[in-house]
């Protein structure tokens, strides 16, 4: 079976963003994706749970999306802005797929 390349990227942003992110995505031509809940971590700032109040909101989420490599630097710019002024990681790795037309 051929596998196609692409790109996975994943968004760990506070939950009030939702809605900015999922614009984005969709801004960038981006047609799929999954929303997580997150239950806690680590970071700069040491240990927190969802409980414990990260943020201004009620915690986290991770977006997730595959994309064609070649769309990768556009949703990157469409992102960028919306990350400068919250707290957020975006990671992107290389990943195989079925079904490219999809993506």
């Amino acid at each position: 079976m051929k596998m196609h390349e692409a790109k996975r990227v994943e968004i760990m942003i506070e939950a009030v963003m939702e809605s900015q992110i999922t614009r984005s995505l969709s801004a960038a031509g981006v047609t799929g994706f999954t929303i997580l809940p997150v239950l806690g971590g680590s970071g700069r700032s040491g240990q927190w749970t969802r409980e414990g109040g990260v943020g201004r909101a009620s915690g986290m989420i991770a977006v997730i999306c595959l994309i064609a490599p070649a769309r990768l630097d556009h949703l990157l710019e469409t992102l960028f802005p919306l990350l400068n002024d919250h707290i957020g990681v975006v990671s992107v790795t290389d990943t195989h797929i079925l079904r490219a037309e999809r993506f």
